[in-house]
């Protein structure tokens, strides 16, 4: 079983820009959501999954995720997702040995901007940039789902 072991902040300021490697444009849809686990398809430029999350279970959650035909990833976030879609920015940003995912979001959701960090373990230690802020990781206001029904944080 795939799992993910995930942290989220806010940021501090926009040095992180200086330390971007790449970028890549992402369409988000939410299929369906029900306590705390979700299913969500992904467009990335030419690219498209589909993901299915468990719950949470601390930092810890299932996740599986699997490539599919872009024909059938653009159907699905037109016609089943209801409106859930987002699109963002993602930046990978390297700090200290740690490979950082830099979300910006657009559209209704210009403005918040969130860095991930997935690690290997719920007690990995990791440095903190200076670019970090506020974590959220457990702030349920920057959870997708409630991102997706346009709760702004």
């Amino acid at each position: 079983m795939a799992t993910e072991i995930e942290r989220k902040f806010l940021l501090a300021n926009d040095e992180w820009r200086a330390l971007q490697a790449d970028r890549l444009g992402i369409r988000d849809g939410l299929i369906a959501v029900e306590n705390g686990r979700k299913v969500r398809v992904r467009i990335t430029d030419h690219h498209a999954t589909i993901a299915v999350k468990g719950a949470r279970d601390g930092l810890r959650r299932a996740e599986f995720e699997y490539g599919i035909p872009l024909a059938d990833a653009n159907e699905l976030l037109a016609n089943h997702c209801h409106g859930r879609v987002v699109e963002k920015t993602r930046y990978f940003v390297s700090y200290a040995g740690f490979a950082w995912e830099v979300d910006e979001y657009g559209g209704q959701l210009a403005g918040i901007v969130i860095a991930e960090l997935e690690l290997p373990t719920s007690e990995t230690e990791f440095p903190r940039p200076p670019w970090l802020g506020v974590e959220v990781t457990h702030d349920e206001r920057y959870r997708k789902s409630n991102l997706f029904r346009g709760r702004m944080p």
